[in-house]
């Protein structure tokens, strides 16, 4: 199951997802009607989530290419955990329905997701590239090592 194409997109969407999950019933249970309190917590999810997409992002640049990891795998899952985020996560906290405060704050947690996603993930990536570790980097070093490796051919006339 792990091999097939849809499975890490949907695993990081979930693990995104379960984040949430932890940190509406941390609030929920835990200080239910302290304003302050709730918004604390909730800067601190979006910072766990950003930290986890910047760890993915590390992970995923040593092995392979961008094109291979960036939009089928990081773009779909953040997005499809955003979207369960914003439209199923209310039900979880006791709300009723994902507009209950208005568009306003629906959309402040939909650009608030966006931002700290956006930011995890490149530094993450620029994190792997400071280090010489992504796979351009990599792949550049044993270009060069392996050119080096070869003795020089002598021209005859």
């Amino acid at each position: 199951m792990r091999q097939q194409r849809w499975f890490p997109p949907a695993a990081l969407a979930v693990g995104l997802f379960a984040i949430n999950v932890v940190a509406r019933l941390v609030i929920r249970f835990g200080f239910d009607g302290d304003d302050a309190a709730e918004s604390r917590a909730t800067i601190i999810m979006f910072g766990v989530l950003g930290l986890t997409l910047a760890i993915w992002t590390f992970l995923a640049s040593q092995r392979k290419r961008p094109s291979e990891w960036l939009l089928p795998d990081l773009v779909f899952g953040a997005v499809g955990a955003m979207l369960l985020t914003v439209l199923v996560g209310p039900f979880i906290s006791g709300g009723s329905e994902p507009f209950k405060n208005g568009a306003g704050d629906f959309f402040a947690q939909v650009w608030l997701y966006a931002g700290f996603a956006i930011v995890g993930t490149l530094l993450g990536y620029w994190i792997a590239v400071m280090l010489g570790r992504d796979y351009r980097s990599r792949s550049l070093k044993a270009f060069s090592e392996r050119s080096a490796a070869k003795p020089r051919k002598v021209v005859r006339r």
